[in-house]
């Protein structure tokens, strides 16, 4: 598709114009940057690694992990980096590369926690029917659905986004490049297209929630037919799971489900679910996850007696 934009490159306000703000949000989020690599990294190992993480929940946990890792680098990196340089400039082909890569791998982690979800209703509730449902085959099919649905719902935003007219000003009142920051900045109408990434992200946001939410009430319920051991580890699994879907879906239903007003108060929301929440699901679902950390200590071991 053509652009027909005289505006070559943006120009990122950030999150602070003090410098000495800056330099202290530069090492606070280059030491949280350094944590989602090395924390999403040691799960992919982990469980690629282990035998006895083999399950459904820890193929769906390892692409969540890929998916929290990717969508952190697709923003978080570029951020650092402007904290230490006074102009924070950004291509316009590189502000509609950040946009494609942060849609693609949000939307992926929305769909891949429904399924997540998915998994657990049916380990949980239908204990009988999950070993001949959720085999290896039909994981595979839905981790490849979510990263599709992923790639097709970012490219539709890129493309609207592409197509619009940018004629200056060139000023994002933001860290990254987004849909909302970027309509304001368009020459044109935006209303029409303000409403369709509303119905896009919006709405695969609310739904994904909504579905998510439906499918842990329904577990909670059923959990009463349990003895007190095997709602206990029902519930660890599950609060995990919870815990992620509240910290992710939240920020993101703020952002996305309404036309942006007010983008100082969208950029700090922001921060949640691109640096926050990518640093804390690792941490959430290992610490709360004893065959996790069971693997984790042999992995450990494995490689400690290896070197000696």
């Amino acid at each position: 598709m053509q652009n027909v934009s005289s505006v070559k490159e943006f120009v990122l306000l950030g999150l602070s114009k003090n410098q000495g703000v800056q330099k202290i949000c530069f090492v606070v989020f280059l030491f949280f940057y350094i944590v989602i690599v090395a924390g999403n990294l040691l799960i992919v190992v982990t469980v690629i690694s282990s035998q006895s993480l083999n399950s459904p929940m820890y193929f769906f946990l390892c692409h969540l992990s890929i998916a929290d890792l990717c969508f952190s680098s697709a923003t978080a990196p570029k951020m650092i980096a402007d904290f230490l340089v006074e102009k924070k400039t950004i291509s316009f082909g590189g502000c509609m590369a950040q946009l494609f890569g942060l849609h693609f791998f949000a939307c992926a982690e929305i769909f891949i926690l429904t399924m997540m979800a998915y998994d657990r209703y049916f380990a949980i509730c239908r204990p009988l029917h999950y070993t001949t449902l959720m085999i290896r085959r039909v994981c595979g099919w839905m981790v490849m659905g979510s990263w599709v649905g992923g790639f097709v719902h970012s490219l539709v935003q890129t493309l609207i986004t592409v197509s619009l007219p940018f004629c200056g000003p060139n000023k994002i009142d933001h860290y990254f490049c987004d849909v909302h920051p970027l309509l304001q900045l368009a020459c044109t109408d935006t209303y029409v297209v303000g409403v369709i990434v509303v119905a896009n992200t919006g709405m695969i946001t609310l739904v994904s929630f909504v579905i998510l939410v439906t499918s842990y009430i329904v577990i909670l319920f059923s959990l009463k037919r349990r003895t007190s051991e095997g709602r206990k580890k029902a519930l660890s699994t599950c609060g995990s799971h919870i815990t992620v879907v509240i910290l992710f879906f939240g920020p993101c239903t703020f952002t996305y489900i309404r036309p942006s007003s007010n983008l100082s108060e969208d950029k700090s929301v922001a921060v949640f679910y691109t640096v926050i929440t990518p640093m804390l699901n690792p941490l959430i679902y290992t610490l709360r996850n004893e065959e996790m950390k069971s693997a984790m200590r042999k992995l450990w071991n494995r490689k400690v007696w290896s070197e000696k």
